[in-house]
Formats: structure tokens, sequence, C-alpha cells
């Protein structure tokens, strides 16, 4: 029960790293009708841009600002130069271009930052741990990120559901040429949208830096789990984006954990060790599709 515990709230603090970085992008995805697969990098970005201001400012505090403005610019730099070229393009141009923006972004990085990997410290008040349950303790940190998570999720919630941008959000992401005949400058709508997307992505990328080695690629893989989210909770959906990515957080963390002490009964502990993971990821995936084959649009998309 200790261990399940443990792993509950692993796959929580997961979830909510899943969902700031998916949030962004099922609005772009649902308002903008945009394929962007370069939206993992300003994960990394963030992450990258954290550790440098954070070691400029002598603070993890100020680190965690700038850097999640400076990726919301960097996101907007981005979109005038090569993204709104591809609105109204075919899919197959939209995945083309982006994956060409990943590989230019990876390899930019490893021009300025070298390819070692590079580790952020976390801020002294957030280093501790408190007792979870005798004999155990939990860092403070994962609960923070866990807290984050639900800020966003509840700041968004009000936005998008309470005030006259969100309107035009909703309204864009059921009818975007609509909203433009109706005098709303779409374009506006589609930056906003956009810097919002890659700021939340790059604050994900610098609340995660003290947990695991920023490198380049970081973002390669929960980019491919936020595709999932998105699947999962329905494309243009905050309320969706925040459920699915705490049941992909937790399926992956559980299963991982779960699956791999299973098979030690049967195999040995590396053998184990490689089971574990990759049952974990289909776990996902079987997830996904039971959700699809029941409700195609996702938890909470809308029927086409």
């Amino acid at each position: 029960m200790t261990l399940l515990l443990v792993q509950a709230l692993n796959g929580i603090q997961l979830g909510m790293l899943l969902f700031l970085i998916a949030a962004g992008l099922t609005l772009v995805f649902g308002v903008m009708n945009f394929v962007n697969l370069a939206h993992g990098v300003q994960y990394m970005i963030g992450a990258y841009l954290g550790v440098s201001l954070a070691a400029l400012t002598g603070s993890f505090w100020g680190g965690l600002v700038l850097a999640s403005v400076a990726a919301g610019l960097f996101g907007l730099v981005l979109e005038w130069l090569i993204f709104r070229h591809l609105y109204g393009r075919s899919d197959l141009d939209q995945v083309l271009a982006t994956f060409g923006v990943i590989l230019a972004l990876n390899e930019a990085t490893r021009i300025i930052w070298g390819s070692n990997p590079l580790e952020l410290a976390m801020p002294d008040a957030l280093s501790g741990s408190f007792l979870l349950v005798p004999g155990l303790r939990y860092p403070v940190y994962r609960i923070a990120v866990m807290a984050a998570g639900l800020l966003v999720a509840a700041g968004l919630a009000v936005v998008v559901n309470r005030t006259r941008v969100g309107m035009l959000i909703r309204a864009g992401a059921t009818n975007g040429a609509m909203v433009s005949a109706l005098g709303v400058d779409i374009g506006r709508l589609f930056r906003l949208v956009f810097g919002v997307g890659a700021m939340l992505a790059g604050f994900a990328g610098v609340l995660a830096a003290p947990l695991v080695s920023v490198e380049p690629g970081m973002g390669d893989n929960l980019l491919i789990l936020a595709f999932v989210v998105i699947v999962i909770g329905g494309v243009g959906s905050i309320r969706g984006a925040f459920v699915a990515a705490v049941i992909v957080g937790l399926v992956d963390t559980l299963g991982r954990s779960l699956i791999t002490d299973g098979a030690h009964a049967a195999f040995s502990a590396g053998t184990s060790a490689r089971i574990g993971p990759a049952v974990a990821s289909m776990l996902i995936y079987l997830v996904m599709a039971v959700v699809l084959a029941i409700r195609p649009a996702g938890l909470f998309g809308k029927p086409v």
C-alpha cells in the first residue's frame, strides 16, 4: 500500500506536467486546427532557459518567471517566422514543417548548451520532505509541482469559461470562420493562444528541470504522451486535457511499477525492468483505444 500511494502521487505529478504541455497544445489544435509537433521543443527550451536564467539571477524563482515569459515570446517568434505560413495548409505540410523545427532546435540547443545533461537545483524552500506515512517521507517539491498544475488548471478554467477572451477561444474552436466574419481579429486570437501555449510548455519545462536531466530532445517523449492526452480528453477541451493527463500519468507510473514488481516472480531483475516500461506504454495506448471506441471525440470532446 505504501508503494501504491507513492507511485500514485508520482503519477499525479507526471499528470500535472503533461497537463501543462497538453493544455496549450489542445488549444492550438482545437482553435487553430494546427498540428504542431514542435510544441515539445517549447518544454525543452523552457528547461534550458530556466537553468541559464536561474544561474544568471541566482534564484530559482527568477529563472522560473523569466524562462516562462521568454519561452512564450520565443513561441510567438516561431509563430511569426514559420507557423503562420502553415495555417490552412494540409496536415502533412504542418507535420513535416514542425518536425523540421524539432530537428533544427534540438541541434541549436547542442550548439548553445552542449550535449551534456544539465541540472537545475530546486529552491531551498521546497527541497525538504514531509512524513507521508510512518517510515516514509515524500519530497515537498513534487507536491509543489502538483499544486502548480492545479492552480494553472483552475486559472485556465476561469479564463476559458468566464471571460470574453475565453468565449472567443471557445467560439474559435467551434467555428473560426464565423468568429472572423463577426469582426474578431482571428490572427491576434491565434497569436494569443499560441503564446499562452508556448509559455505553459516552457513553465512545465522549468518545473521539471530539478526532477529530470535537461538535455536535447527531452520533450520528444512527453510530446507523444501529450497527444495521447488530447485524444483521450477531446480536442480543444481544457477539462478533458486535465482529466486525461491525470489518467495517463497514473497508468504510466503505476503500470511501470506494479508490472515490473509482478514480473520479478517469473523473470530476472534486468528483464523485469525492461518489461514494466514496455507494458505500461502499451496500457496507455490501450486506454486511448478503449476511449475512442466508446467516445470517438474523446471524453469531453464535441462529436463531429
